[in-house]
């Protein structure tokens, strides 16, 4: 079939099957997950309702392939995601993770050379930067919806803003300190070769 512009339209009927409409035949999480790796897009509704639910099959793929073993997302990540929720910085979060994804998809050439080159110092240099630079953006995007500067002189009191304040203040040096110790067990990876 000739590839258009259109996404795939996929079909979840009741029973859970997925239908492709464009192949016309029945595909699997599995499947669609070849599809996203292979840059095909799609949309998914619900046979019965016709509601779009394309991110929660999306969801169901990412759950499969973590409980596959193959777990791309840090414990400490889900949790601070789920943070998130109902969270003044939730409009925030999706913006800054695709952001963040689209800046990796673009780097991940470079760093797959620079790892192969040499898996140590000069990879590990790639990699440290680019988490400073997503870091760096995501501190700008928190001083930007923060209502009051966060200097230290300023979150000594008990308001319920700089409450809020010593909350966000925190979460981002729990991120920080994340940020360090993947950063050091990249590092010791490196030094094992």
């Amino acid at each position: 079939m000739a590839k258009t512009n259109e996404p795939t339209i996929i079909k979840k009927y009741a029973n859970r099957r997925l239908y492709n409409t464009g192949t016309s035949t029945y595909v699997t999480l599995e499947d669609l997950a070849v599809m996203v790796k292979g840059e095909e897009d799609f949309v998914v509704f619900d046979a019965k309702s016709g509601e779009e639910i394309t991110r929660s099959v999306l969801t169901q793929i990412i759950f499969e392939q973590e409980g596959k073993g193959q777990n791309l997302l840090p414990v400490t990540f889900l949790r601070q995601l789920i943070r998130f929720y109902g969270d003044s910085m939730q409009g925030v979060v999706p913006s800054f993770l695709e952001y963040s994804m689209t800046s990796l998809t673009k780097e991940q050439e470079k760093l797959r050379s620079q790892m192969s080159e040499a898996f140590g110092a000069t990879a590990f240099e790639a990699i440290e930067d680019q988490v400073k630079r997503n870091t760096e953006m995501f501190e700008r995007a928190m001083k930007m919806f923060m209502p009051f500067p966060t200097g230290e002189s300023g979150l000594g009191t008990s308001s319920s803003s700089d409450t809020d304040g010593k909350s966000s203040s925190s979460d981002l040096d729990e991120m920080k300190r994340q940020l360090s110790e993947m950063q050091a067990k990249i590092e010791a990876l490196g030094n094992k070769s």
